[in-house]
Parts: structure tokens; sequence; C-alpha cells
């Protein structure tokens, strides 16, 4: 009798989506709404991106049906231009300032229409829906026109695309057009939709200073892509690069008598820091926040400089600080305050105020003490989940108390845990206070979003940042003056050339390094520049001058969150009328769109503002997260137990830019033919337990194709699986023997610098700083220069490049076993190969054995001799139910 398996909770969370989902695309498809064409055209003129999406639809229903204009673009874009075209006439959308629009929208509410057309939905994106009734055999064009500054973080620029048609279509494009006159220094994409299948339907191509982007999938690539009729892409494509830099640090553009002038000087010192972390640890951080939390601070403390100096502080209904002074950041204090992070609890109540005037009062006390080094800097970073419960708590007090406190001296940064807290007082908290507000989402990767943001802050390599440019040359500058520059990132000064300004415009910025001031000057030739700009096929024109509003409004809105009353209004007024005069919908204007006869005509699109979202809290995308290594060279990362089951990354039903069908259903994917011969594959049931999988399958080199299946037997601690110097590559882990499989890998290449970082629970990839965090069986395409990391649906994560060895991850789902590893393409493995896995494609040789029976032998590897015994063993590089193939397998 067979006894019935419980089904897990979270299995039925995932179910439900599921269904819910299909029904959603097939009610979209069967109501007779057709697109038959979708194009996304995004053209990238020296950082600032001009997206252009264009949806033609038909109806091929009998009667009149609801058409549906769903797309999400970039937080930080303003979307310039919104219409439908139906039946040949053209209904625009109307840029209005908010309080005229107000009144329709109002009126749209009571009468229970969906007036709000954009919405949060995730950590980088707004949702945009538009409806409208379509006539039977009637067409409609819907065009959506959005622009936005890419800014640079931690070494790159980022250019994020969203792809869900819901149907598969017959003419689908999306193309991209880069054009830095800087030239381009590397450019990477990312997909989490692409496939083996879909690659072929891309194409990349990329001189000095320009870059083409083109994706153009057939009917047919996409039906083969999703192995179904129904199915249709859904995902991001995300586009990365940086450009080259000259000794002066800075490139000024001119175009159409507007410049702007980028500034991010390169292999500057980092200097010295004096950080106090302020952490609330209130009964609200109670559970997984106040365990990534500790996580999370344990990391940031082995990236001190042991030239920093630093010092915690603890708050609940009172606050502690760890040490009574600030200390070196030398590895034993390092360890202590580890060991101090690893005891952190929470209970009680939130005492922001005591908590943040004890950091700045620690910071006074050793400045008067003249025991802060000459030439750093100073900053606090604030952590909390929740408003002041106790203490001062007005809000607008306690920003005066702190600013009063700081008095200019010091920065301070404030991250909000989650969604109970109020983003505004955060971030005018921080804004007052020479820094910034940040807001950590509430799931799997929060540690990595906290350890994220640190190290964007992590390496200052300039303060008291001054532009000057020739006199009378230029009017209407944005923001020339900086108190930080950190590594990676970028200052951007914009403005409009003078009508008698001369030929050439030169700029002068000064700032102060470690223990020194520095100037850096640069030169632009007007002419040269107007001229680089004129080709019509990769730029539009005149965006230099909306870049220099983007800029000049996105600095307005931001210091009206610190000004007085009466400088608020004045920068608000300034924002309004550019806004209105370039037709950006803001914080400060909305959008009415109008419709034909008959139908709803109030429908209005206005910019989210962060904390109007806070009561209704957008669903989490894990794709996009980035942090530094949980590892570094430090070992293996906490408990597995600190991970959340895979439903936490679950979004409602309603959100239609997530797929559970990536989570659910593995797919059959081809093996190289190399991988295929000499195996005998027998597809068997789920049930067959006397055959175990190999927790890892070499591919022997040599013209048999044998494939070594290897047992680690005994826990030997972090392993140096192998490395070849070569190659650049190198593989460590830890063995689980409970688990058969491994507690963790990690794969690290030299050229390009990348490291992954796998899991049982998810997989890190860490990239100049940045870390991107991804589940398993979520669909991942992403080619670097040099190298091509994919993940598909059965979860098998591959590394590969040209000429580089195949390194193969798979985790089954399963906590009760550990990871998987798989060796592809071995004979790209040079003569210096070694490690405990390497060691088996350096001076192998098969040994003749007295025994008759053919399954047994002996490898003889570098004088070594290694009994192996022909076994049956499970393969699940091809997805559940797994296949049996016969190896070679030996014992370590």
């Amino acid at each position: 009798m067979k006894v019935p398996v419980p089904v897990p909770i979270c299995s039925i969370m995932l179910v439900l989506p599921l269904l819910l989902a299909v029904l959603q695309t097939v009610t979209a498809q069967k109501n007779g709404i057709h697109i038959y064409s979708l194009m996304v055209d995004s053209k990238v003129s020296s950082r600032f991106a001009h997206t252009v999406i264009t949806s033609r639809v038909v109806n091929r229903a009998d009667e009149a049906q609801e058409a549906i204009f769903d797309m999400e673009l970039p937080k930080k874009a303003f979307i310039t231009n919104f219409s439908m075209i139906i039946d040949g006439v053209t209904y625009p959308g109307n840029i209005k300032e908010k309080a005229a629009a107000q009144e329709q929208y109002s009126a749209a509410v009571a009468r229970g229409e969906s007036a709000g057309l954009v919405k949060a939905t995730g950590r980088k994106t707004e949702q945009f829906q538009v409806s409208v009734s379509v006539a039977p055999a009637a067409k409609v064009t819907f065009e959506l026109v959005y622009e936005e500054l890419l800014k640079r973080q931690l070494g790159v620029y980022e250019l994020l695309l969203k792809v869900r048609p819901q149907q598969l279509v017959k003419h689908l494009q999306m193309d991209i057009h880069i054009f830095e006159p800087q030239g381009i220094r590397f450019l990477e994409t990312e997909s989490t939709f692409m496939t083996n299948e879909l690659a072929d339907a891309l194409t990349v191509s990329q001189n000095e200073t320009k870059a083409h982007i083109l994706f153009k999938p057939t009917l047919s690539q996409q039906q083969k892509s999703s192995g179904q009729q129904d199915k249709a892409l859904d995902g991001n494509f995300i586009v990365r690069y940086d450009v080259n830099r000259t000794l002066s640090g800075g490139s000024i553009q001119i175009e159409n008598g507007y410049f702007v002038h980028y500034f991010a000087p390169e292999d500057l010192p980092t200097m010295p820091k004096n950080v106090i972390f302020v952490i609330d640890k209130s009964g609200s951080m109670s559970g997984r926040k106040i365990e990534q939390t500790r996580e999370a601070l344990i990391k940031i403390l082995s990236d001190l400089s042991p030239k920093d100096q630093f010092n915690l502080i603890t708050f609940s209904s009172g606050a502690t600080q760890w040490k009574p002074s600030l200390v070196p950041a030398s590895p034993e204090n390092v360890n202590k305050a580890k060991s101090y992070a690893t005891g952190i609890q929470a209970a009680g109540g939130t005492n922001i105020n005591d908590a943040m005037l004890m950091a700045v009062k620690l910071l006074e006390s050793t400045n008067q003490a003249e025991l802060l080094p000459e030439g750093s800097i100073s900053f606090i970073i604030l952590l909390t989940d929740g408003d002041p419960t106790v203490g001062e708590t007005n809000p607008t007090s306690i920003q005066k108390n702190v600013r009063e406190a700081i008095g200019g001296q010091y920065s301070l940064f404030c991250l909000g845990f989650g969604f109970d807290v109020s983003y505004a007082f955060l971030e005018k908290l921080a804004l007052d206070n020479g820094g910034l507000a940040r807001r950590i989402y509430e799931d799997s990767d929060s540690a990595l979003q906290l350890q994220d943001f640190y190290q964007e802050v992590a390496n200052p390599v300039l303060t008291k940042v001054a532009f000057q440019y020739t006199s009378n040359a230029v009017e209407e500058v944005t923001q020339d003056n900086f108190r930080l520059l950190f590594k990676g990132s970028e200052m951007v000064v914009a403005g409009k050339l003078r009508d008698k300004s001369p030929d050439v415009l030169s700029a002068r910025v000064g700032g102060k390094m470690y223990m020194q001031n520095i100037t850096f000057q640069t030169e632009s030739n007007v002419a040269k520049q107007e001229e680089e700009f004129q080709s019509p096929k990769y730029i539009f024109h005149n965006f230099m001058e909306r870049l220099w509003a983007y800029l000049t409004i996105q600095q307005q809105l931001e210091q009206m969150v610190s000004a007085s009353e009466a400088d608020s209004q004045a920068f608000k007024t300034r924002a309004l009328n550019l806004s209105l005069k370039y037709n950006f919908v803001t914080p400060l204007t909305s959008m009415v769109i109008t419709k034909p006869e008959g139908q709803e005509q109030s429908q209005v699109a206005e910019k989210p503002v962060e904390d109007a979202i806070v009561h209704n809290a957008p669903p989490i995308d894990v794709g996009v997260a980035r942090s530094p290594d949980i590892l570094g060279q430090r070992g293996p990362p906490g408990d597995p137990h600190d991970f959340p089951s895979y439903s936490s990354r679950l979004r409602n039903s309603g959100d239609s830019a997530f797929s559970p069908q990536v989570v659910l259903e593995p797919r059959q994917v081809e093996l190289d033919d190399t991988e295929t011969q000499n195996k005998e594959r027998i597809i068997t049931e789920p049930t067959s337990a006397s055959i175990q999988a190999s927790p890892v399958l070499l591919t022997l080199p040599g013209p048999s194709n044998d494939t070594l299946c290897v047992d680690i037997k005994h826990s030997q601690g972090p392993m140096n699986l192998l490395s070849d110097p070569d190659q650049g590559i190198e593989v460590n882990g830890q063995y689980d023997t409970k688990k058969a499989g491994f507690h963790w890998i990690k794969v690290t290449f030299k050229n390009p610098q990348v490291q992954v970082l796998a899991s049982p629970e998810h997989v890190v990839v860490t990239r100049n700083r940045r870390n991107s965090a991804y589940k398993w069986k979520e669909t991942l395409f992403s080619v670097l220069p040099g190298l091509k990391m994919t993940m598909d649906k059965t979860g098998l994560l591959l590394l590969s490049g040209p000429d580089k060895v195949t390194i193969g991850l798979l985790s089954l789902d399963d906590p009760g076993k550990g990871l998987l590893l798989f060796l592809r393409d071995t004979d790209h493995f040079s003569s210096h190969v070694n490690g405990t896995l390497g060691q088996f494609y350096q001076d192998v040789s098969w040994e003749m054995t007295e025994v008759a029976d053919d399954s047994q032998r002996t490898l003889r590897v570098q004088g070594k001799d290694f009994s192996v015994t022909r076994k049956l063993k499970m393969d699940y590089q091809e997805g559940l139910p797994g296949t049996e193939i016969s190896c070679w397998s030996v014992e370590l």
C-alpha cells in the first residue's frame, strides 16, 4: 500500500497563480484581440535614452472587444507621449498640470473607473495600462514614448526593456541603437526570456562609438522557444555598458546649443572613511529582517579598509553603541564587531531620534579629540523598518534635530527596510544632510541589497567637487557643486551655450582627494561636437536639450524635499514649467487620455511617488538584485535555512509581468552531440529510488568521451575542485554528505572578471562589485565579452565561452538535496589544470586489470590508481524525471 505523499503548502501557492495566469492569457487571445505587430525602438545618445513602443492590434471577433495596452517602463523614466490611432483618427494624450487634471481624475474615480493608468510594479519599473473598446475588424495602433538619463552605478550604465506581449506576435522587433562619442569600453546583454532557440534572432554589432542590438524572432522561433502554441515571451532585456575615459576624467558633448559634461575620473585612491552604522533592532525587525541585517552587516564589516574607522549603534526603545569611540578597522576589531553583530536580537520600540543624535555626538567627540584622520570622510548609515514610536516621534522634529546636530559636516544615508516606514521621512532626513535614501525590498535577497548599497558608497574618491566654465559662455546650468564622488559613479552637469559663446568650451573641475586638492581641465570644440551629432541614423535630434530639461526637473524635484517653504515653491514652479514645456509626465503633471466618443473619457496617467505605494507594496523582482559576493575569500555562506521558500518570489496572479510557468514546467533541452555519444539513456520514472544521482559528472578527454561519475564520501570542508590558470577558471565548493550534493559552489573567471556563487536556494553573479541574484529555474541568458551564462526551466545553469570548458550547475529544487556539478567541453583544459576534479584531466590512463569483469577497471591519474566501476546513475541535466546513464563511478 502506498502512503500518500504530503503536498507542501508552497506547491499549492505555486499552482494557483499558474492556473490564473494561463486563464488570463487564453482569455486575452480568445476575445478576438490579436497583436499583429509589436515594435520596441530605443535610441541611446550619450546616456540619454529615447524609447518608443508601438503595438498594433486588430479585433477578429464579431462584436466589439476591449483591447488593453499594457507596458512596463523604468521608474526613473518620464513618459513624454502616448497616442491611439483608431480607424485613422489619432487620440493623443494631453499633459497638464496635475491640479488641472485633478477634476477629471476625481470624477473618473467617483464613477468607479480606473483613473490611474501608471502604478509601481517592482523595484525598477512602473506599469502603464490603458484600455479601449474596438469595433469588429477595426485596428488600433498604440504608441508610448518615454525618456530617461541612464545613471552610472558601480561602473555600468543599464538600459532595461520589458517584453511581454501575452501572445505570439507575427512582427515582433526590439531595435536598440547606442551612440557614445567617448567610445564604448564594453557591452553586455542579459535576458530573462531568451533561449537558445531565440538567440538566433538576436544580433549584436559594435564598433568604437556605436552599438546596434536587434531582436527579431519569427513566429516559428517564438513557438519553438515556448514549446507551446499559446505561450508568449515574458521578461526583461537588459543592456549594460560603460565608456572609455581620458586622463581629464571628463567629456563635454555639445548638440544644438546645449552641452552636457560627464565627469568620472579613473584610478583615484579611495579616501579613508569614518562610518557609523545605526541599526534598527526593534520588534518589527524580528525574524527574517534581523537575520538578513546581521548577514549583510557581517559582510559589510569584512569589506572595510584597514584605513577606515567605524562603530555600531543599535536601537529599539533606546540606543546602544558598541564601543565608546570609533575604532580602526583592524582584523581584530572587525572580528569583534562581527561577533557583536551576530548577537543582535530584535525587540522593543523604535527610537530613531536618540540613535541618530548618539551617532552624531560620537563623530563630534572623535573629531574634537582630533582622532579623525586627515583627509578622511565621515558619514552615517541608518537602517530602519518603521516609523518612530519611542522618544521624539514627530518626523519634522527629528529631521530638525538631526540637521542641526550634523550642521553640514557629515553625510547621512538612510535605508528603509520594507513598506512600514515613511520613505518621505527618510528621504528628507538624508537629503537634508548631503546623502540619499534607498528602499530595501523584503525578499530573499534583502541582505544582498544592503551590501549593494554599501558598495556604492564604500569608495569615496573626491569631495567638495565644483565645476567652472568659460566666463559668460554658458547659462541655465544644472547643479555644479557636489559633496561626494564615489568610485563607479558619475557626475553630470548640463546647460545652455550663450549666443556668442567661444569656439572652444573650457571646463575646470576642482575637488579634494585624499591629502591634497586636485583640478581637472577639459576642452571641447563646439563646431566639431555639433557635427558629431548630425547623423539621423542612430540618434534623435535635440536630445541634449531634452537631457538638460530632464536633469533639471529631477534636481528641482529633489531640492524641493529639503528646501525651505519659499524656496521649495520656486523649485516646484520651475520643474512644473519645464515638465509642461517638454511634455514630461512628472510628479507635478498628469496625462489625460482621450478616447472615442461614447467611451469613458477621463483616464489620467500620473507619475507614482514612492510613499504612495507604502500600503500597497509592489511585487518583488529578484532577478536584478546586486550585491557583492557572500563568500569573498572567507569560506562558506550562512546556514541554508536562512533562505526562504520558493514561494517568497511569487507575484499575485494579476501581475502579468511574471509567469509562474517558468517555475513549474521544466523543458527538455538538447545536449551537445559529444554528450550523447557512448551513453545509454533510458527515461525513468522519478520513483526509481535505487538509482541515485551522482553529485559530479565529468566528460573524460579522448575519443571515447567516457563519463566519470564522482561520488564524494567524506565531507572535507571547502574544496578546491579545479583550477586552470590558462583558462582563467577556478571552482571551489563545499560538499554535504547528508544531502549527497554541494552546500555551495563558487566559480571564478578571470576574463571577464565574474564570480558565480551557487547555493541550493539561488545563484548570485558578481561583476564589477555588482550582483544579480537569480532563483533556480528562472530563465537567464546573459552574454558578456568572453562568457555566456544560461539557465532554462530545468534549472540547469551553464557557464560557457569560446575555447572555454563548460561548467554546469543544477539544483534539484529539493531541500534534502545539494547542488550537482557537470563539466563539458573538457578538451579545452590546459596542461596546468589541477584540483580535486581537475586532476582527472592530467596524465590519465586506463590500466589493465586481472579481474575478468568488464564493469571494473583501474584509472591511473598522475601515478595514483583509482578503482572505477561501471554503474547506472541518474542524470538530471534534461530535467525531471531524469535519465539513466551508464558511467564509470569513482569514490573520493
